[in-house]
């Protein structure tokens, strides 16, 4: 007889040190957006990875950092909550940076559950060498079940992670089904991709006052296409001008991207329509964070 293992996998670490760009590798879908700028993740992003008897279940989680705004104590409170009761977590660090703060208090919250440590970027080692004193270093800091080396775009020792993850995963049923990679809603996931569109094309102070309201989402009687109709929301009139462009330009451009990836995902053709408006000060307006799903 068969016996069956799952569990709770807490993604965490700073801001930009490659906690997506692993749940993407490890699912092997595009799940998670992925972004060069820092707090691309803003909510808790569930993924499931399911092989033969073992069912992984992932949480990304937003960066931890010194939050601002209520938005930003909302993504540190995510954090936190995720790691409750999860039966193994990956703290994600990039190879060349130094512990901080944030990375203390999240080991000594982790006290109790198996922690591995992943190494990421290892691509961007001059000095393969060095990998041993961070390990070193790292190592002297918790006891960590194992520490994995990786490179998570190139997809370098990421089975060797996955592999030492199903080490310490408990026995117990199977949560979802097999073909079921994602918990996430199809509208939070449409949200999330258009909202990385307009991450990789605007200036760096704009992304961070932007937002994804997806107010339509309606299949046509033939199944063929779905009609998709979101607002972006910013904070000032003159980064709504920025979003549009000239003509329209950017918001088209964001678009096409956009339509490209969400084509992909709900595997039929969209028809989608973006709209701008302006909320004052949305990421510190409580009423606003919770409708657009940051509750």
């Amino acid at each position: 007889m068969n016996i069956s293992h799952s569990g709770f996998v807490a993604i965490v670490g700073r801001p930009n040190v490659g906690k997506s760009t692993l749940l993407n590798a490890v699912l092997g879908e595009k799940l998670a957006i992925v972004s060069a700028k820092p707090q691309t993740t803003r909510n808790k992003i569930t993924g499931v990875l399911t092989e033969g008897e073992m069912q992984l279940v992932f949480l990304d989680t937003p960066g931890m950092h010194k939050p601002r705004t209520r938005l930003g104590e909302h993504m540190v409170k995510t954090v936190k909550e995720s790691i409750v009761d999860v039966d193994v977590a990956i703290l994600v660090i990039e190879a060349k940076q130094q512990e901080n703060p944030a990375e203390i208090e999240l080991l000594q919250k982790l006290a109790g559950v198996p922690v591995i440590l992943a190494i990421n970027k290892i691509d961007l080692l001059e000095d393969k060498a060095a990998l041993l004193n961070i390990i070193t270093h790292w190592s002297r800091l918790f006891n960590f079940t194992a520490v994995v080396p990786i490179s998570a775009q190139k997809m370098d020792g990421v089975s060797n992670l996955v592999a030492e993850i199903k080490k310490l995963i408990p026995e117990g049923p199977q949560y979802y089904p097999d073909d079921i990679f994602t918990t996430d809603t199809e509208r939070a996931v449409v949200a999330e991709i258009i909202r990385e569109k307009l991450l990789n094309l605007l200036e760096e102070e704009i992304p961070h006052g932007t937002a994804v309201s997806i107010e339509k989402m309606h299949e046509r009687e033939n199944g063929e296409m779905i009609d998709i109709e979101a607002t972006i929301y910013c904070e000032k009139e003159s980064h709504k001008g920025m979003i549009i462009g000239k003509g329209g330009s950017m918001l088209k451009k964001a678009g096409i991207l956009s339509r490209t990836d969400i084509e992909r995902l709900l595997d039929c053709h969209v028809n989608l329509k973006l709209w701008v408006k302006v909320k004052d000060d949305w990421r510190n307006r409580e009423g606003i964070l919770k409708t657009l799903g940051y509750n």
